[in-house]
């Protein structure tokens, strides 16, 4: 796969595969918070993380960090990744439109919603430490997760990867020092059927362990497709994961880790908006019902990795690990963009995405000074091939072919003058390379033969092969100020950086100069690129935990100022009098974001009997605004765009009761979950566009005694349809979003019946699950 093989050679050499050592995260309801039974703790009760590559207390992390143990997720029915944006304060994660694995991430209004190459994520999303480089396949199920942790903010100086809005943490379990079985069943609301069969064993007194978890996750749809038949919004997945570990002595630890999932849940068909403008079709009464008769090539997904893990303790005071990762995941998928019956804006697509990425780490604890200095090497080829076809036989055909090298120094060291006062800072430069190739072209009477089609090639409108340099240096900085020891204060400074590219569906062809002209080689690659996008984040927060720990907050404030903000879009048009799809994207001039955040956990009631009380709460408010924004017109047009998939405020409360029965425990729960308006795209798209709306789910968990428990979980009790992802291409006022009619008709910039397409979040589900150890 790698173009510099002397490079990624010469990082390779000598480097174990191994992968993270896992020091258990506190469990929490959601919040910052943790029940100790659950949680890694010290003799005195305080909670351990390590979201800065070492062993801290969670009041002594400058950085705003959520974690939620497994138990925590199984104890709430948790179903995938996704679910932990419910609970968590300004963090929105959603799975993209036609699929169940592609992921849309955004942190504090940081992320990226377009799946295509060429685009780098503004969330990192982290399997056991390995950068996941793509979208596609990163909607992870949980099974065999030890916790999840959820980083706010720019991180670049700890993690081997750079990410400008944050990054989120999937941890798997490290093997135990008993031979253990576990098995977990689910069964509920649309036949959902699940099977997770987990086991490991130390073979002897060799050192070695061996472990395995194996995942059978399938549902009937929520909906269906009139016109096939098929399920809507189903799930048929296959999964598993391997280990081994070999840990010679205290000084050093090996871990080779693969997995594997294959989903061939059928594509979701989207929810028309509006009848059809040409045919008068009506509007379906089922959110999750759709019409769209696209079956090729049929949906499928895979997605594999081996990740590698070495770590050395030559002294006390030195720790040396490596991480090395080798991921590829392939993707095929129907998207029936106007979910008809017909041939209107029908989408076949593959997405294919190989990764090698390769890690080292010095860690230091010297007294008051610790720190990490760390390498990285990303070598990553991402393609996208999709046709477009319209009415009328006319297809245009998308070929983009993105290759990306990144190496990176990084580091972050902390020096603690005293029990009060510490500092910390630390630095990463990053050097990226681009090179994309962007073919397309169109095709009269059918689709393009990659597809199978038997269309005629008609002509060739982008044949493009680019190369782009960055590099960037980006700091950080805090101080802390502990006025007891669980009483922390913390200022921060940092600053992101998320390279440039081009965008592969871009059209030369439709490229003109000032006075309408053709554009020269210059001018090309000008209007198919885009710069790096930059971030300066300041942040201030209060942890502390009062009242003997019945009372454990974290409260933040941040303000982030973003300049070249990224955001890409696609068009409908008409060049040479036929209508074509186009990706333009844009790097807004200007953005400012600025917020609160407020986590935390009491313990109401403390019974006699070893029952409790629990309340755990977030909460989170954006201000998030373009400055800058100039768009086709050359107009400014900040106040009237806004930053998508950016809800001002979100908020959960969870109430818990816990108490003794028999050998074990009964637990009841229920959490609400609420988040304000958001808009799918910068400019305002009405009926698509999300209003405010409140979640309600409940748990009722009994732990019978330490091998054996059951639970009936009730998800979206409410049953309230909201919208996650859709697609729009009719006309709008490019000022005020409202859609442009002729004679009452909405008009259709791709087809001739419109597409105004929604995808919904999951309706009301209720299952039980029963779990045995062994």
């Amino acid at each position: 796969m790698s173009r510099n093989n002397s490079i990624r050679t010469a990082l390779f050499a000598g480097v174990a595969f191994t992968t993270l050592i896992a020091v258990p995260a506190f469990a929490q309801d959601n919040t910052v918070a943790a029940q100790a039974e659950e949680a890694a703790v010290t003799d005195d009760g305080v909670i351990i993380v390590t979201a800065r590559r070492r062993e801290e207390s969670l009041l002594d992390v400058p950085i705003a960090v959520s974690a939620i143990s497994g138990a925590q997720l199984e104890a709430s029915g948790a179903i995938d990744i996704t679910d932990i944006a419910q609970a968590t304060p300004n963090v929105t994660m959603e799975v993209s439109r036609g699929t169940n694995s592609t992921l849309s991430a955004f942190i504090r209004g940081v992320g990226q919603q377009d799946p295509v190459a060429g685009f780098e994520a503004g969330v990192g999303i982290y399997l056991d430490d390995v950068y996941l480089n793509r979208p596609q396949a990163a909607v992870l199920d949980i099974y065999d997760v030890e916790r999840i942790e959820i980083l706010r903010g720019p991180q670049g100086t700890l993690y081997g990867r750079n990410t400008i809005g944050g990054a989120v943490k999937y941890v798997t379990r490290r093997i135990g020092d008993d031979p253990q079985m576990k098995v977990r069943g689910a069964y509920g609301s649309y036949n959902q059927a699940d099977l997770v069969v987990s086991g490991s064993t130390p073979l002897g007194d060799s050192g070695f362990k061996v472990g395995a978890a194996f995942a059978r996750l399938s549902r009937g749809g929520f909906g269906k497709n009139l016109t096939t038949g098929l399920d809507n919004y189903n799930k048929d997945i296959w999964a598993g994961r391997g280990t081994i570990e070999f840990e010679p002595s205290s000084s050093a630890y090996f871990r080779i880790t693969g997995d594997y999932t294959k989903d061939k849940s059928t594509t979701r068909g989207g929810h028309r908006l509006i009848p059809g403008i040409a045919t008068g079709t009506p509007v379906l009464a089922n959110v999750f019902d759709s019409r769209g008769n696209l079956l090729d090539p049929a949906q499928d997904v895979k997605a594999w990795g081996i990740n590698g893990f070495f770590e050395l303790k030559p002294s006390d005071w030195l720790t040396v690990r490596s991480i090395t990762g080798y991921r590829k995941d392939d993707s095929a998928s129907p998207i029936d963009f106007d979910a008809l019956n017909a041939v209107q804006v029908d989408v076949p697509a593959y997405y294919n995405n190989e990764q090698f990425s390769q890690e080292v780490q010095a860690l230091v604890d010297v007294g008051g000074f610790s720190g990490l200095l760390g390498v990285y090497y990303l070598d990553a080829k991402a393609r996208t091939v999709f046709d477009v076809r319209l009415p009328g036989g006319v297809t245009a055909q998308t070929f983009g072919d993105v290759f990306t090298d990144t190496v990176a120094i990084f580091g972050d060291f902390s020096y603690d003058f005293n029990d009060m006062f510490s500092v910390s800072a630390g630095g990463r430069y990053t050097w990226d390379r681009r090179d994309a190739t962007v073919l397309r072209r169109t095709y009269l009477g059918g689709g393009s033969p990659i597809f199978g089609g038997v269309g005629t090639l008609f002509a060739t409108t982008s044949d493009f092969v680019g190369k782009a340099d960055f590099a960037k240096f980006t700091p950080r900085a805090s101080v802390s100020f502990k006025p007891a020891s669980n009483h922390t204060l913390y200022a921060s400074w940092s600053k992101g950086f998320k390279g440039g590219g081009f965008d592969p569906r871009g059209q030369t062809s439709a490229c003109r100069t000032t006075a309408g002209g053709t554009c020269n080689a210059q001018q090309v690659y000008d209007f198919l690129s885009f710069d790096p996008e930059n971030v300066t984040s300041y942040e201030v927060g209060y942890k502390a935990s009062v009242l003997d720990r019945r009372l454990t907050f974290a409260l933040a404030a941040f303000q982030s100022d973003y300049t070249d903000v990224q955001v890409p879009g696609s068009i409908g048009t008409t060049v040479g009098g036929s209508q074509t799809f186009i990706g333009i994207t844009t790097n807004a001039g200007k953005a400012r974001i600025k917020g609160i955040e407020f986590e935390g956990n009491a313990i109401l009631v403390r019974g006699g009997n070893g029952s409790t009380l629990n309340l755990g709460w977030s909460a989170g408010y954006m201000d998030a605004k373009y400055l800058h924004f100039i768009d086709a017109r050359g107009i400014d047009v900040a106040n009237r765009r806004k930053i998508q998939n950016t809800p001002d405020w979100t908020a959960s409360g969870t109430l818990g009761y816990t108490t003794p029965i028999g050998e074990g425990s009964l637990t009841v729960s229920g959490t609400a979950a609420y988040r304000g308006a958001s808009q799918q795209f910068e400019l305002r798209t009405p009926m698509l566009d999300q209003k405010a709306y409140t979640l309600f789910d409940a748990n009722l968990v009994w732990e019978v005694n330490d091998m054996l428990s059951f639970g009936i979980h009730g998800r979206n009790l409410g049953n309230k349809r909201y919208i996650v992802a859709g697609y729009n291409f009719l006309a709008q006022n490019p000022d005020t979003g409202d859609f442009l009619r002729t004679a009452g008709a909405y008009n259709p910039t791709l087809g001739t019946e419109g597409v105004l397409t929604a995808y919904y979040g999951s309706p009301r589900q209720v299952f039980g699950t029963a779990t045995i150890k062994f």
